[in-house]
């Protein structure tokens, strides 16, 4: 058995990029609260359907601000000290989110 487990990484950020992208996950809390609100309030359904959709955009736009800081980083260090073994973790990766 692998005792092995790729679940504890971490990556320090600068503060900029943490500040950056916590401030798009709390407009995204905003975003799902105000759809909590529209039940609420008996809001049309297509109505809350788009906003479901505004949500959707949001986070895949987080999604790929995170990934392209990853590649810049994580992958590219990686892939620098030899360590090719993140070229499949990202393929699994990209597999992941484009379901």
């Amino acid at each position: 058995m692998d005792d092995h487990c790729d679940c504890h990484k971490t990556r320090v950020r600068s503060e900029e990029e943490l500040k950056k992208l916590c401030n798009r996950l709390s407009r995204i809390e905003g975003q799902v609260r105000g759809l909590r609100e529209m039940l609420a309030k008996d809001v049309y359904c297509t109505d809350i359907l788009i906003q479901v959709s505004a949500v959707n955009a949001a986070l895949n736009s987080f999604s790929k601000e995170l990934l392209s800081e990853h590649l810049r980083t994580c992958v590219a260090d990686n892939i620098r000290q030899g360590n090719d073994e993140v070229i499949d973790e990202l393929v699994g990766v990209l597999q992941k989110l484009m379901k």
